[in-house]
């Protein structure tokens, strides 16, 4: 396993850990976001995909979450590897190459990782285990409630936004940069990679972004 060890820990391994963990992350958020918009039908349907789709097969949940977990750690773990390396007499940064400033997009991925971190950390805190401290009203189990009430707290909700305005920056650079480092660098698919992140970013981000939004103006209550 020595060759294993050496290519996961070299600068290509890293950024291949970076992209593929990066795409499953990338297919998460989405799933998430269509999840999430059932908000939007009303109490009943929200709880149903709660109950009855997410929680029907306790076994495959928690292995979906240790992989999301894993896959996590893996690509802060490699993001940080990578940095640390950038420093070097020759650096070799992941998503060097971008339709963005060069300078600009390493800025926003590194910036947006920390937010994203910390709303992730936030985010289970505040409608997993609904700590008292940053949700006003948690009831276990009861999805609508907690959703509403939780991100009727404008500055939570702002901060929801915030995080989510990231999340799309994110996703429009880094989707085009992981197909990129999996070998996607072809003309003829490096058009299709760049639309395909802008357009997955603006989606999952807007979608996100129209829930804290609309309970925030009073449109969900």
């Amino acid at each position: 396993m020595n060759w294993l060890t050496r290519f996961l820990t070299s600068i290509i391994g890293l950024k291949v850990v970076m992209a593929t963990t990066g795409l499953m992350m990338v297919g998460f958020v989405i799933f998430h976001m269509l999840g999430n918009l059932q908000i939007f039908l009303g109490p009943e349907p929200i709880q149903y995909y709660a109950d009855h789709v997410i929680r029907f097969w306790p076994e495959a949940l928690w292995a979906a979450r240790a992989g999301l977990l894993g896959a996590v750690v893996a690509h802060i773990a490699s993001a940080m590897a990578l940095v640390k390396r950038s420093g070097s007499a020759r650096p070799v940064a992941y998503g060097k190459y971008s339709f963005l400033n060069p300078r600009m997009a390493s800025r926003v991925m590194r910036i947006g990782g920390v937010v994203l971190l910390a709303f992730i950390v936030f985010h289970i805190l505040h409608l997993t285990v609904g700590l008292s401290a940053i949700h006003p009203s948690f009831q276990e189990g009861k999805v609508f409630h907690n959703v509403t009430t939780g991100l009727g707290v404008w500055w939570v909700a702002l901060f929801y936004i915030v995080a989510q305005s990231f999340l799309g920056l994110h996703l429009a650079h880094g989707i085009w940069s992981g197909c990129r480092t999996l070998g996607l660098s072809n003309p003829r698919w490096d058009a299709l990679a760049r639309n395909a992140g802008i357009g997955i970013a603006v989606v999952v981000a807007g979608g996100n972004i129209l829930i804290p939004a609309a309970i925030l103006i009073g449109l969900v209550k």
